[in-house]
Order: C-alpha cells, then sequence, then structure tokens
C-alpha cells in the first residue's frame, strides 16, 4: 500500500474508510504453531492445473496425500542438513513443493536459482553448494545451449531429479556425465497424484536399453497405489494403454466437481484418476511413458503417434531437439516439425521419416529455431508451437 498507486486507490476511495484493528500476535495461532483437529482429508494446499489442454483445474491436495508422499521421499533419499536444493520451478507449479517441503524436512537449504544461473550453472551451483537438482527436462537443454555440461562440470552435486516432460536418453547420459557423482532420477506424476508418482534411477549401462523412442522410463508406481493399462474400449490391457492410478496420493477430485468428468473415474468399485498418457509395461513392470493420448493425430485415417516423428527426426546428425505438432487446417490435420541444433535440408528430414510415414502425409514445414519457447513451468510450450504451426500453415505460400 506505501507504493504510489496504493495511495492513489486509498485516496479515490474518499473519507469513509473502514477502520482494521490490529491484534498482539497470539503464539497459539503462528503458522509454525502445532494444529489440532487437523484431518488427513483436510486440504494441505491447493494449485491450479496450467492449462494446457483446457480452462485450469483446481486441484486440492489432502494432508493424508501430502503426508504419504513425503514419508515416502524420506525413505527413499538421504536428505540432510547439509543438503542445498536447488528451487527452478515457480511455487504455482507442484515440483516447487518437492523442493520445499524436503528441505524443511531434512533441515537443509533453499537455493532459489535464478534463470540467469544458466548463464554458467557450474559456476552457480559451486558458488551456492547445490547438491540437489531438480528442474524440467529443458534444462539439460538450456545449460548445454550455455556450454555448462561439459563431462564433469557439476561435482558438487549428490541427486539429480527431472519431471514435467519426457526426458530424452541422451539428455539423461549427457547430465549424469557431467555430475558423475550424482544420482539421476526421471519421476512422473500429474498435479492429481501429489506431484510424483513414479521413478527411475538411471543406470548408463543398462537404462539406455530400456528406453522407448529414445525416452527415458518412467519406472514404478509408488508403494502403495495399484495402477491399470486400458484400451480405448476401456479394456484393461497388459502392456500398453492408457494410465490410471488410485491410491493414497490421488486427490479427492477437482475443485469444481463438474471438472471431475472422465477424470476421476469409478472402476471395480474403487476411484480412480485417468491421467491421459499413455505408457508401456516392460516386462519387469517397470513404465515408459510413450505420450499423450492427444499427441496422437489422424492424417488422411492413418493415426500417426508424434513422439515417434521426434524420435526419427532425433537421430538425424546435428538436431538437438525436436517437436512435432498436429495443426488444423481446411484441408484436415497436418504436420510441423520445430527443431533446435543445426540446420537441416528439408529432403534429409523426409528420407528419415519414409519408412514411418507413407509420403503424403510427411511434415508440411521443417522450421528450425535457435530455442523452443518455454511455459511458465518451464516446459517446452507445445501449445504456443501448435498456434505457430496453424499461424505458419495459414499464409499464402
Amino acid at each position: 500500500i506505501a507504493d504510489e498507486r496504493g495511495r492513489a486507490v486509498l485516496a479515490g476511495l474518499g473519507d469513509d474508510l473502514p477502520a482494521l484493528a490490529v491484534a498482539e500476535p497470539d503464539p497459539a495461532r503462528a503458522l509454525t504453531g502445532p494444529r489440532s483437529g487437523t484431518a488427513p482429508a483436510d486440504t494441505a494446499y491447493m494449485l491450479f492445473t496450467s492449462g494446457s489442454t483446457g480452462r485450469p483445474k483446481g486441484v486440492p491436495i489432502s494432508h493424508g496425500s501430502t503426508r504419504h508422499y513425503f514419508e515416502l521421499l524420506d525413505a527413499r533419499y538421504d536428505f540432510t542438513p547439509d543438503d542445498v536444493f536447488s528451487q527452478t520451478f515457480d511455487l504455482n507449479f507442484d515440483c516447487a513443493m518437492f523442493d520445499l517441503f524436503c528441505a524443511w524436512g531434512s533441515g537443509a537449504t533453499v537455493d532459489v536459482t535464478p534463470q540467469t544461473a544458466y548463464l554458467d550453472l557450474p559456476a552457480h551451483l559451486a558458488e551456492h553448494g547445490v547438491t540437489v537438482w531438480f528442474a524440467t527436462p529443458s534444462a539439460i537443454s538450456l545449460a548445454r545451449r550455455m556450454n555448462g555440461l561439459t563431462p564433469g562440470a557439476l561435482p558438487g552435486l549428490r541427486w539429480s531429479f527431472f519431471a514435467g516432460e519426457a526426458l530424452r536418453a541422451h539428455d539423461a547420459a549427457e547430465w549424469q556425465a557431467a555430475a558423475p557423482a550424482s544420482t539421476l532420477e526421471n519421476i512422473y506424476g500429474p498435479t492429481e497424484l501429489t506431484v510424483t508418482i513414479t521413478g527411475h534411477r538411471w543406470d548408463p549401462d543398462t537404462s539406455p536399453e530400456r528406453c522407448v523412442n529414445g525416452l527415458v522410463p518412467i519406472g514404478r508406481v509408488h508403494e502403495g497405489h495399484d495402477h491399470v493399462l486400458v484400451d480405448e474400449e476401456d479394456r484393461e490391457t497388459p502392456v500398453e494403454g492408457e494410465l490410471l492410478i488410485t491410491g493414497p496420493q490421488m486427490s479427492a477430485g477437482y475443485l469444481d466437481p463438474a471438472d471431475d468428468t472422465g477424470r476421476f473415474v469409478e472402476r471395480a468399485g474403487r476411484r480412480w484418476y485417468r491421467t491421459g498418457d499413455r505408457v508401456r509395461r516392460l516386462a519387469d513392470g517397470e513404465l515408459v511413458y510413450l505420450g499423450r493420448l492427444d499427441s496422437q493425430v489422424q492424417l488422411q485415417g492413418w493415426r500417426v503417434e508424434l513422439a515417434e516423428v521426434e524420435h526419427e527426426l532425433g537421430a538425424c546428425e546435428g538436431v538437438e531437439e525436436v517437436v512435432a505438432v498436429g495443426a488444423q487446417t481446411p484441408a484436415g490435420t497436418e504436420l510441423v516439425v520445430y527443431y533446435t541444433g543445426e540446420p537441416r535440408p528439408a529432403a534429409r528430414f523426409a528420407r528419415a521419416l519414409r519408412e514411418l510415414l507413407p509420403k503424403g502425409m510427411l511434415p508440411r514445414r521443417y522450421e528450425h529455431l535457435a530455442e523452443f519457447p518455454l511455459n511458465s513451468n518451464r516446459k517446452v510450450d507445445r501449445k504456443e508451437l501448435t498456434q505457430r504451426a496453424a499461424a505458419l500453415l495459414d499464409r499464402p505460400s
């Protein structure tokens, strides 16, 4: 209220302002004081989904879900008061809860990591003594562009966590080489399942051969939860399908119950959350992320998996990252590919896709970018790229 705009607002209200009485602090009501009467089902915090697939939805997370999650993390990891956690996420992204609660629970320190840290990430982490790193996989690409991922460049890290996007195998391998003393985990989970619900611990010797479409497995579902894979007809399938999960980390539902339809479902007398993600179950039970259900596009009646297109083109020499999107045109859905790295002729990409797609369904455009746009959660902004593609195809040739 002390700034100029605040004074202008107050002045405009006239003389009949309500008085605000400020009482002496009451220790019994302190935020850090013990609480009585809090039930496991009571809301601990609430976040809103990003709205990337529609209107943002409020997701209340209960004390019971939060407690289960952080007790599991406490048993899985050896965080100590000597650790320093990075804080790369905005507070409206649920991954920020991981950094904050794990640090508070272990008596550790949090380093609020600015975007400028990527200009010289090794120097920033060394100066601040960061030992636990957590970010989206897009951070790896950013660090690479700033020459921050040379082998051994991040020697102080003990743990490295990545979530929020699919983690590519070559990104995991490059980060591991830069942080050789670090244990790297790919963790996965929607907001509705309390931050993360699965994890795969990267092993340079065995993990690469377990990848599908160049993507690192998301691992096993947390203890105490059940999961099923279902096909398009909602029938349970043993190997590949949409991932449904139920258990103590699942939210009871959205803030607006009307939003529950199609996401929180009853199945065999139990309530489940439909993730909207397609996964494959490996022989040992680990899961591999294949893509969003809505990342499949229909081209002339042919179903195309965008992750497969990205994987094929990502193997081309000089290409660093690839995003394929389906854009709507008057003639139907058309593919547009964006990529970073060295510019390449379209004919080279067409040859790479020859065995994957019929000639008439090849991408209309291959657009080189210096870097991909990121959304507020520092993920690649596929929605923005899809809008760009539609505008691109709408222009006269």
